[in-house]
């Protein structure tokens, strides 16, 4: 299915407590003080629906959960939140920053859970009603960097989150690989750097596809 549209579609990746949501919100409210118009989704999330079926996936008392339902709840959210959301803000002109987009799903469901890849692929076209983002950061961090992070502010793990180091490692692994594979539509970002110093050096990524 081919959308056309006048604005730009902008995603952030990282593995948990990358830095990747404060980020994707840095550079909303940057777009805001500068009178762009902009709109902002988290993905699985942002509509009733789609918020819906983000409770199911994080339950922590959901572990009978199998893989493939795992990558087709998450393709049921971000469809809806495409179709509802992000192609009418897209026809508007807005630029869309969004908090993970289809790039996660691989990272996740392809690399974390190990499922084969060129279904998980397939899966993902669908998803995304065929969008594709026009730029994508990956906030970069090491495993043992974020869990000091989720300690310091001592937060409950998702399910998600609750997978383990080595789930965590195949996963920025494959943040790293699809970044590599897909280097004209990805910016990598050192985590580590102050909040301050990302926000910056994103922003300047950002205005040179305007």
């Amino acid at each position: 299915m081919k959308v056309d549209y006048t604005g730009k579609l902008i995603t952030f990746e990282g593995i948990d407590y990358s830095g990747k949501s404060v980020q994707a919100k840095q550079l909303f409210e940057k777009l805001k003080l500068q009178n762009i118009p902009c709109t902002a989704f988290r993905d699985p999330g942002a509509t009733r629906i789609s918020e819906k079926i983000r409770g199911i996936l994080l339950d922590n008392d959901h572990d009978e959960m199998t893989k493939w339902t795992e990558l087709l709840l998450y393709e049921a959210a971000r469809a809806q939140m495409v179709e509802e959301s992000i192609i009418p803000a897209l026809k508007k002109g807005e630029i869309v920053v969004c908090d993970r987009f289809y790039d996660s799903t691989s990272a996740y469901q392809g690399f974390g859970r190990e499922l084969d890849l060129e279904m998980v692929n397939r899966a993902n076209s669908i998803g995304s009603v065929g969008l594709v983002p026009d730029l994508t950061f990956l906030i970069d961090i090491d495993v043992k960097s974020a869990l000091e992070r989720r300690l310091r502010v001592n937060e409950k793990a998702d399910r998600l989150e609750a997978q383990g180091d080595a789930f965590q490692e195949r996963v920025r692994k494959g943040y790293l690989a699809i970044a590599e594979q897909e280097a004209d539509r990805f910016r990598v970002i050192n985590g580590n750097d102050t909040i301050e110093n990302i926000a910056r050096d994103i922003f300047k990524e950002f205005m040179r596809i305007m």
